[in-house]
């Protein structure tokens, strides 16, 4: 039973991750494949070169719930009746919960629903740590601005947001005993975020990448753009 609601919770956070919301608001409001702009991915970053801000900010947002939705169902249905130990481990919730948003971070990623074609999981990746961890969500998303504003490279500030919120949860588990879950989570989409970004980084190395409110680069004419 307990294998059974794991299974569930993991196949219930990848479709709320396969949501592919820049594509499904490119569409409607702009009757373009965002896909088809850019960087190609589907996150609120290529929505900002391609759409404009408050297409972006939208995207963001949905984006950041898919991650939230994911762990707060997981919550919801693992009850404490259902837990296991293993030693002094814990099987339930909390790792329920943890593994509920990576699988929103890889169906965001590789979305079942348009051929496995996504985003980088950023804002899905904080949406889930501000569900399960606020505190440390906030830290990492701080990291994000303050780094994407002063540098102007969103792709770098996600990595840095993504490191800070791993980093600031290391000394909490070993030191002040939080849950091991936490870390677990943040390091596991920590990691994912910057293999997403390894054509970032290598753009950032030859000094080529796109920065801030430089457009993304399309065949298409500008009136085919809604604003």
């Amino acid at each position: 039973m307990l294998l059974v609601s794991f299974l569930s919770i993991l196949v219930i956070g990848y479709l709320l991750g396969s949501i592919p919301f820049g594509l499904i608001i490119s569409r409607r409001k702009a009757r373009i494949d965002i896909r088809q702009f850019g960087s190609g991915k589907t996150g609120a970053t290529n929505v900002l070169r391609t759409m404009g801000v408050k297409a972006a900010v939208l995207v963001a947002v949905l984006d950041l719930l898919k991650g939230m939705v994911a762990v707060i169902l997981a919550g919801w249905l693992f009850r404490h009746d259902q837990l296991l130990m293993v030693g002094d481990f814990s099987i339930g919730a909390l790792l329920a919960q943890v593994l509920a948003a990576l699988a929103a971070v890889a169906g965001h990623n590789w979305p079942i629903f348009h051929r496995f074609k996504g985003g980088r999981g950023v804002a899905t990746y904080f949406g889930g740590l501000m569900a399960l961890y606020p505190p440390a969500a906030l830290f990492g998303g701080e990291a994000l601005i303050v780094s994407a504003g002063l540098t102007r490279y969103a792709s770098l500030g996600s990595i840095v947001g993504a490191v800070g919120a791993c980093g600031i949860l290391v000394p909490l588990t070993l030191m002040h005993g939080f849950p091991a879950e936490y870390l677990g989570y943040a390091s596991v989409g920590g990691a994912v975020i910057i293999a997403m970004h390894k054509d970032n980084i290598v753009r950032l190395w030859k000094g080529k990448e796109r920065k801030l409110g430089e457009k993304a680069e399309t065949g298409k004419s500008p009136e085919q753009i809604a604003r």
